[in-house]
């Protein structure tokens, strides 16, 4: 049975069939960007371009696209990086943005695109990710994707595509 949801929902299409997400509204700014990106079609063609089971899935990287370039997928983005919005638990099933480590990024800034989905429940990435949402519906595709072959970097070897679609 699906969770009832509460926040904007989006239905994200893979060969592997169709999943379910829904935003939260107490992170507006990923909330809003995500949605204006899906209204754009930002992520239509795009790929889950790192997959390690057990642990995530990972996809929106506009790289991603272009296969003959895999050793950069995982670096793109729109431009631009959005606020740390740190309110919610890595556990399965939500959605986070991505974002360049520490090092590099001592806000926690997250990718303007990019996003993972916990496959677990990721505890240890508390306080340092932004969870915006959460899958509702098909947990099962998720774990189907994250069971592909992947090459030495966790890029499935047959591109999972990505179309993502509002839905009522």
């Amino acid at each position: 049975m699906a969770a009832k949801s509460e926040g904007k929902c989006f239905a994200v299409t893979t060969p592997y069939g169709t999943f379910k997400i829904e935003l939260f509204d107490d992170t507006p700014l990923h909330r809003d960007n995500f949605t204006k990106l899906v209204e754009e079609e930002f992520y239509n063609g795009t790929t889950f371009h790192r997959v390690v089971p057990g642990y995530v899935i990972q996809g929106g990287d506009p790289n991603s696209r272009d296969r003959s370039k895999r050793e950069l997928h995982g670096q793109g983005g729109p431009g631009y990086t959005l606020p740390a919005e740190i309110k919610h638990s890595n556990i399965r099933s939500t959605v986070a943005a991505a974002r360049k480590p520490d090092s590099e990024n001592p806000r926690r800034e997250s990718s303007g695109c990019q996003f993972f989905i916990n496959l677990n429940d990721n505890r240890f990435y508390d306080g340092n990710y932004t969870v915006f949402g959460r899958v509702i519906e098909g947990m099962e595709i998720v774990d189907k994707i994250s069971q592909v072959r992947r090459d030495a970097l966790d890029n499935p070897q047959e591109a999972v595509t990505i179309e993502i679609e509002p839905v009522e």
